[in-house]
């Protein structure tokens, strides 16, 4: 059986597209294990598989390298949209795709994708996360460390936490450390932040079943609610990953995040399954 697929990325953060409106589709589990390797197979950090929609546009799941599905993926969406547009399979502006996180409306902005990312969830028990309430400066201690955490879920759970430096940051130390404790029922993401200043942040990010990435849009999201509720930054920021830029804004009109970032696609090919 052959997989035909698409291979795309936001900033770096890689993914593999399948269109199963045209073609049947492996368990991704299975599939998703062997071929993220980066050297026996495509490689990649996410699987995106397109289905059609009963309430939406279009459907998007999406598979972590370790074969795990996830509810939403940032980067991953607008290189969606992008296949969607590019192959003229929808000529609307702004399309509604159902995720496991709900329906999300990404709309062209020039070159570029904007996101409508919804209302960030801060509330512990439906982030999810072991505590009521909001989690804002926990103290969770890590082997030698104490790490002060904000939790936020923008369809998917992150872990933000603040420092002076995070280049040198060993986050493949303590980043699987975090992902996995029992405080976090579905795992969790993790985001190392610096703040540059009121308009500005750094981050690194430790993903829940593909390690470090090179960028996160969730994260990025999740990273710069965080900031503003301990006061770091203003609500519209340009978010620093290691691949490019991302600019977030959390609208005071109608309490959702957007986001604004490129989607490329690498090549196409395909693939025994």
């Amino acid at each position: 059986m052959k997989i035909r697929f698409t291979k795309m990325h936001g900033l770096g953060n890689d993914f593999i597209l399948t269109d199963a409106i045209k073609q049947e589709v492996p368990p991704l589990s299975t599939f998703c294990k062997k071929y993220s390797d980066r050297r026996f197979g495509i490689g990649f950090d996410q699987a995106l598989i397109l289905y059609p929609s009963r309430v939406a546009d279009f459907k998007m799941e999406i598979y972590n390298a370790d074969g795990s599905q996830v509810e939403m993926c940032g980067n991953g969406i607008r290189c969606l949209a992008k296949y969607i547009w590019d192959r003229g399979l929808s000529d609307r502006d702004e399309l509604a795709i159902e995720t496991l996180a709900g329906i999300i409306k990404p709309v062209k902005a020039g070159d570029l994708i904007q996101v409508d990312m919804g209302e960030p969830t801060l509330d512990g028990p439906s982030i999810p996360v072991n505590l009521d309430g909001r989690i804002k400066g926990y103290l969770l201690k890590i082997m030698d460390r104490d790490f002060a955490i904000t939790c936020v879920s923008m369809g998917n759970p992150h872990a933000v936490i603040f420092l002076e430096e995070i280049q040198s940051f060993p986050v493949e130390k303590y980043g699987p450390l975090i992902e996995n404790h029992a405080l976090f029922p579905k795992r969790i993401n993790v985001e190392f932040v610096k703040v540059a200043d009121k308009k500005e942040i750094d981050v690194r990010v430790w993903e829940r079943g593909a390690g470090e990435t090179l960028a996160c849009g969730t994260g990025a999201c999740a990273s710069a609610v965080a900031a503003y509720l301990n006061g770091f930054i203003d609500r519209k920021v340009t978010v620093h990953l290691p691949a490019g830029d991302l600019q977030i804004n959390w609208s005071e009109e109608d309490n959702h995040v957007y986001m604004t970032g490129p989607a490329v696609e690498v090549f196409s090919g395909e693939v025994m399954v």
